[in-house]
């Protein structure tokens, strides 16, 4: 395998870098406890290139590759975990809109979403649960006038209260259809009869999470993204790429955390020795130093083997799992290692152990990740949800 990068993606990495170093790092703990996502820093993402550079360049994208994206995210993750998860929102739900939506449609907004001029969010989540995406309550009906009429409830959704618009999923066949009465729409927040509420969580506070309330919102029909009753195929597409990102962000932040612990545990000293001469201390870096670089290369596997049009959900679940796992266990250490300074809330590691924390939740937990690996191997028939 040959694991160089392109000069194009060398200096695309060289920027990202850059930014996220000179740029988000310095502000990360100001960002996250500021409750909103800097929209001047985005817009600067953007005019780097920064946001969704796989999009195609038809619609205002970049046209570059999925790995391309990857590196991308993971540098800017290094800097500000939060500010990372726009690009990774931008490319799934930018991606739905390209390959399912109008072409009118994605020229008026891809430009925008790229510039870091709109935010752009997924919302498929709703009270009854999140794994079982495809048993769906928000309804969409058609009216009249050819629009359709949406009402229900989406819940736990990244950005509720910041989002321009999101890919809203809806029923619009039978409830007894189960995913063939899915569709997927695009819906700006400015049209009347959308409300929105925000969740106070344990963290990611700069992205936020919350619910879209639906009460008679129309919707053009040709805001209506792929044909009726594809929506949840098209979403489930798309999981596969962005969970390769999760890992990535994941990794980055964990990365941040080590970095800064291996230069703390050198400067600081016990007993009239540095605290890098304790095993003790090496030993758990050097284990997650190690676990960083498996989950890295594995995302940066699945990423290649998409690019090649290659199967590749079995390892995208995998990244979904081990590395926002693999991240957790090593910031938590590096934690530890900063003793009690570590645990004060001007310590970047504890906000990125609850920032990471988050996504071994959101888009899949490990145990659904684990039953898609298993049915990968074995088949649908053999594995079952319980």
């Amino acid at each position: 395998m040959d694991f160089a990068l392109s000069p194009e993606q060398e200096a695309i990495r060289e920027t990202a870098q850059r930014f996220a170093r000179e740029k988000l790092l310095p502000n990360y703990l100001a960002c996250a406890g500021s409750g909103k996502l800097d929209r001047d820093l985005l817009r600067e993402m953007g005019s780097l290139g920064l946001i969704a550079p796989d999009l195609p360049e038809a619609f205002g994208g970049y046209g570059l590759d999925g790995l391309t994206g990857g590196i991308v995210v993971e540098a800017l993750a290094y800097g500000d975990f939060n500010m990372a998860y726009v690009p990774l929102l931008t490319a799934l739900s930018g991606r739905i809109l390209c390959d399912h939506g109008r072409p009118e449609l994605a020229k008026r907004w891809v430009p925008k979403l790229v510039a870091g001029e709109a935010l752009i969010g997924l919302a498929l989540t709703e009270p009854r649960g999140g794994t079982d995406a495809a048993n769906l309550q928000l309804k969409a009906e058609r009216v009249g006038n050819g629009a359709y009429r949406l009402n229900g409830e989406k819940t736990s959704i990244s950005i509720a209260d910041q989002g321009d618009l999101f890919v809203v999923f809806a029923r619009t066949g039978k409830p007894d259809e189960g995913a063939r009465g899915v569709s997927a729409f695009l819906v700006p927040m400015d049209l009347p009869g959308i409300t929105r509420t925000r969740f106070d969580d344990f963290g990611s506070e700069s992205v936020g999470r919350g619910s879209l309330f639906f009460d008679d919102v129309e919707v053009p029909a040709e805001n209506l993204l792929g044909r009726e009753g594809g929506g949840f195929y098209q979403v489930m597409q798309g999981f596969d790429y962005s969970r390769a990102l999760i890992g990535l962000q994941c990794v980055a932040a964990a990365q941040a955390s080590l970095d800064e612990t291996w230069a703390h545990v050198q400067e600081r000293e016990t007993f009239g020795r540095p605290l890098a001469q304790y095993q003790g201390v090496t030993f758990p870096l050097a284990e997650g130093e190690t676990l960083a670089a498996a989950a890295r290369l594995l995302c940066y596997e699945t990423l290649w083997l998409r690019d090649q049009g290659k199967p590749h959900t079995a390892k995208a679940a995998m990244c979904k799992w081990f590395a926002p796992k693999t991240a957790a266990d090593a910031i938590h250490n590096c934690l530890l290692l900063h003793g009690h300074a570590g645990y004060s809330k001007d310590s970047p590691h504890q906000q990125r152990l609850r920032d990471v924390i988050g996504l071994e939740i959101g888009d899949g937990t490990a145990q659904v990740s684990k039953l898609i690996i298993a049915r990968e191997r074995i088949g649908n028939v053999a594995v079952q949800y319980r």
